[in-house]
């Protein structure tokens, strides 16, 4: 079987991370050390994990990584947490998103910082909670959502975000690399204005922790999302979420947590309670460190040769729509074959030529309003620095043959 759908997950993993959750579920639970005076034991594999996301995402504060079941419960979090509308209250009613760029009322005729600033490349996991998680307090008026538009190759429009981003702004939220075509954000633009106007802003790193390089510092984010499971190379069920000091993020889950366990209300948020994914951590771990070995560089450079081969080894065949008008900076690239649904190509290459890719929505409707693809979506390849040079042409040589054509 030839695997091309690394954006959804990855597979195989390395040998390091297989060998760490076997080695994770044969040896004694580490949560019986937990909050154990003076033990080490219990945090050694957690602690490492931390130190490397630290290190690929240029965190100063490993302790500020929190371990979640993936991105989207980290995202869940994010938005959820924050005490809309943030400093003070509002009024304004409805339950539709305004248009970027369109006139509101500021923080100082408000009293409070209402607007949460999305745009149409979010994945559900973000386009869910805000529409649904949120919709009380937005038809409170305390959450005015403002969508920002996307170009056809699954690009922010800049100069409505940065419209959109106004003195009333509680939370800009960006997914820096698309799930769909692969266009990469400039999130450092944009979390600069988001700073310069006093917002939060969350990013969702799903599709870009261990394929990009991130600096949080640099960028100006405030939370940062991640999965375990994708270009980290960890196993399903596993993720986080960066929280800078001093954003007031409340806690969705309440519970144990091994530490000062006579405090019913803590003086601090607790953003780990329960028992913690042991196994996948230790894989978390091992596929961070993973990175770190092979160097985040050399990676980089694999994945973008292996996009490059597809995205223009696509674009020369007949019959084939890539999406987008040059070739991603991320791990994904979206095509249509004229004549051939999305599903019946997935379900031919899959059948025919045991080729696995992706197909549909991806989970992210909006910007398939923006790319034509809404009525049934696309074909979507994606790699990861695994990914093998004859992986790209076969999938390519099964298109042509779809396609008629011969070499």
């Amino acid at each position: 079987m030839i695997y091309l759908n690394h954006a959804a997950t990855t597979y195989p993993k390395p040998q390091v991370v297989q060998e760490a959750v076997a080695r994770s579920i044969q040896e004694p639970p580490q949560s019986q050390y937990r909050g154990v005076a003076g033990s080490t034991y219990g945090d050694d594999v957690g602690k490492l994990c931390r130190e490397n996301l630290a290190r690929l995402f240029r965190i100063r504060e490993p302790k500020r990584i929190f371990f979640t079941s993936g991105s989207t419960q980290a995202l869940n979090m994010a938005i959820l947490g924050l005490p809309y509308p943030l400093k003070g209250g509002g009024a304004l009613q409805g339950t539709e998103a305004v248009a970027a760029g369109s006139r509101q009322p500021g923080a100082g005729e408000t009293g409070g910082r209402r607007r949460v600033v999305f745009t149409a490349a979010e994945h559900n996991a973000v386009l869910r909670t805000i529409y649904d998680g949120l919709k009380d307090k937005i038809a409170q008026g305390n959450v005015l959502p403002v969508l920002v538009p996307c170009d056809r190759s699954g690009y922010v429009d800049m100069k409505a975000m940065e419209q959109a981003i106004t003195e009333d702004t509680a939370l800009v939220i960006v997914n820096h690399s698309s799930n769909v075509t692969g266009a990469v954000q400039d999130i450092a633009r944009i979390g600069s204005w988001a700073r310069q106007k006093g917002a939060y802003f969350l990013v969702d790193a799903s599709q870009s922790a261990g394929a990009l390089p991130i600096d949080v510092e640099a960028a100006g984010i405030h939370m940062l999302a991640f999965t375990g499971h994708k270009g980290l190379y960890g196993i399903e069920g596993t993720g986080g979420l960066y929280v800078e000091p001093g954003v007031p993020l409340r806690p969705l889950v309440y519970g144990g947590t091994g530490t000062d366990s006579r405090t019913l209300v803590p003086r601090e948020p607790f953003y780990e309670v329960g028992t913690m994914n042991q196994p996948g951590i230790a894989a978390l771990c091992a596929g961070t460190g993973y990175i770190l070995e092979v160097g985040l560089e050399q990676v980089m450079a694999w994945e973008q040769a292996l996009v490059k081969r597809l995205y223009e080894g696509l674009r020369a065949i007949k019959g084939v729509t890539v999406y987008g008008d040059r070739q991603p900076e991320g791990t994904a690239v979206s095509f249509n074959l004229e004549g051939l649904s999305p599903a019946d190509v997935g379900y031919i290459l899959a059948g025919s030529y045991k080729i696995q890719v992706r197909t549909g929505l991806h989970c992210a409707p909006l910007l398939h309003e923006c790319l034509g693809t809404q009525g049934q979506g696309t074909v979507r390849a994606s790699i990861s620095y695994l990914s093998k040079e004859e992986d790209v042409e076969a999938l390519l040589g099964a298109v042509r043959e779809l396609m008629g054509e011969t070499r």
